[in-house]
């Protein structure tokens, strides 16, 4: 992608007189902004209502009135040049119709006399008037050479960056999504603390900044897959998918979506994942992306995924799927078309990001999912988890015996007829034993599985997977009841005689 100077430049020659450039780093972009003026010639003016006008880095005389600030860039024309008149979080003032109508009036003006209005925001919120006399721009996150130079800037003694290597890429990692500043901050923690840049500190200083959106968090769990029985064949997709020495890298992964009975290991599977391929996995909640007003549902969409972009190689994972676009079933009716929005948004990112970003979608309930939301081309596999059969609960019984405890007491090794329980009912029952201290028999009395209070729900979920998804557990299509086939029924018939 070109730089934001290069973007410029082209927007300039090509007289868009109104340019609305949305950043997190004000003072980095108007450092390249000044760097781009200086360079062609053009003046470049800035006013904000703290500091009043300043032109080239002079001060003219305060004036705290936006609009007199607006016609002022006309009084800095030149024959030959270009003005730029930058007005960082001007968004805060676009409410007014004298506001407005000024920056209108002046727009149209700048064709004759080539004055520019730059608005630097952290959002776009370009009123209804002024919507077809702007053109966004939005100033990309640092990429990993521009980490690698933040670095460089804060690390100036011998030792204190990592050599070209491994451990250089896993510091990068560590502050890819972050913006200048915050990378710089991280880094000159990192070095008060150890004396050389280490990613552990990063990863804690980029944690607490991801939680300041509240779109997305980082998941640091010591989840493994050894702590997970059954699902063998889609642990395996997975790890084939997400192995860095495939033969072409320049196919990239795009994800799976898992549907299934809750409690059979789905989220648990998404948070695993990612320490087993050295990936963070990236958390990202539906519900906080949901915003009271109009536009900021799908800014907050474009943020976050923006983030998880520009954090890339990383695992995306949202949870219960169904929850967050169950709007879309009414046509958005009930929520005036927030959630259609927000599905489509989600739907094209899907389709079109190149980004190593894997993402992980889990449902229990396919009915309220769009059909379109599953087509080929978004998903690598669609995956379907049903209740773990006899092989996988011989497994999934000795992880959560020992996770609690309990596999040195007789009483707790003989297990009780578990039915159709879910792997998550036999952790449950073993807590409860170890708590209640109970036997496992016992401790299944407290136990009622999902399969029981919501049979009719998982009947539907098997039935509509069947021939649809692949099996988590074994390779290929899902069949209803391949997991512990009934024995066959002996008749004895009756003696002709």
């Amino acid at each position: 992608m070109s730089s934001l100077s290069e973007r410029l430049k082209e927007y300039v020659a090509a007289a868009f007189t109104g340019i609305w450039l949305q950043s997190q780093e004000h003072e980095d972009a108007l450092a390249e902004i000044g760097r781009l003026c200086s360079g062609e010639n053009w003046t470049m003016a800035v006013w904000d209502v703290d500091r009043g006008l300043q032109v080239s880095g002079q001060s003219s005389p305060s004036s705290t009135d936006p609009i007199a600030a607006i016609k002022a860039v006309n009084s800095l024309a030149e024959p030959e040049g270009s003005v730029l008149l930058v007005l960082p979080n001007f968004h805060r003032l676009l409410h007014g119709t004298e506001v407005i109508q000024a920056v209108a009036h002046q727009i149209t003006a700048g064709k004759q006399n080539r004055t520019f209005l730059l608005v630097l925001s952290p959002v776009v919120q370009i009123p209804v008037e002024l919507q077809t006399q702007f053109v966004v721009i939005e100033h990309e996150l640092p990429d990993r050479e521009q980490l690698l130079s933040v670095a460089r800037g804060i690390a100036t003694e011998a030792g204190e960056l990592p050599e070209e290597g491994p451990e250089r890429d896993r510091l990068l990692d560590a502050a890819a999504g972050l913006t200048r500043f915050e990378a710089e901050g991280a880094f000159s923690l990192s070095l008060v603390r150890q004396g050389r840049l280490t990613p552990q500190t990063v990863w804690e200083l980029k944690t607490a900044m991801l939680k300041k959106t509240g779109l997305l968090t980082v998941h640091r769990g010591g989840e493994s897959f050894s702590q997970l029985g059954g699902l063998d064949t889609m642990k395996a997709f997975c790890l084939r998918a997400l192995d860095g020495r495939r033969r072409n890298r320049s196919v990239r992964p795009r994800g799976i979506l898992l549907l299934g009975v809750p409690g059979t290991g789905k989220s648990a599977l998404a948070k695993a994942l990612g320490n087993e391929v050295e990936r963070p996995t990236l958390v990202l909640d539906v519900g906080a992306l949901m915003g009271s007003l109009v536009g900021q549902t799908e800014q907050n969409v474009r943020q976050a995924l923006k983030i998880a972009d520009a954090m890339s190689p990383c695992v995306l994972f949202v949870d219960e799927l169904e929850k967050a676009l169950s709007g879309i079933a009414g046509s958005g009716a009930g929520d005036s078309g927030v959630s259609a929005r927000l599905f489509g948004s989600l739907l094209t990112w899907l389709s079109d990001h190149t980004s190593d970003v894997f993402f992980i979608g889990t449902s229990n309930d396919v009915s309220k999912l769009p059909p379109e939301f599953s087509r080929a081309e978004r998903f690598d596999a669609v995956f379907f988890l049903d209740t773990p059969g006899s092989a996988e609960k011989a497994a999934i019984w000795p992880i959560h015996l020992g996770r609690y405890g309990l596999l040195s007491d007789s009483d707790h090794v003989r297990r009780p007829d578990d039915g159709e329980w879910t792997g998550a009912e036999i952790a449950a029952c073993c807590r409860l034993s170890a708590l209640l201290d109970l036997s496992l028999k016992e401790a299944a009395d407290h136990v009622v599985p999902v399969a029981v209070t919501a049979a009719e729900s998982v009947h539907r979920l098997r039935a509509w997977a069947t021939g649809r998804c692949l099996d988590a557990s074994r390779p290929g299509m899902y069949l209803r009841g391949a997991a512990d086939p009934k024995p066959t029924r002996r008749v004895s018939r009756p003696s002709s005689n």
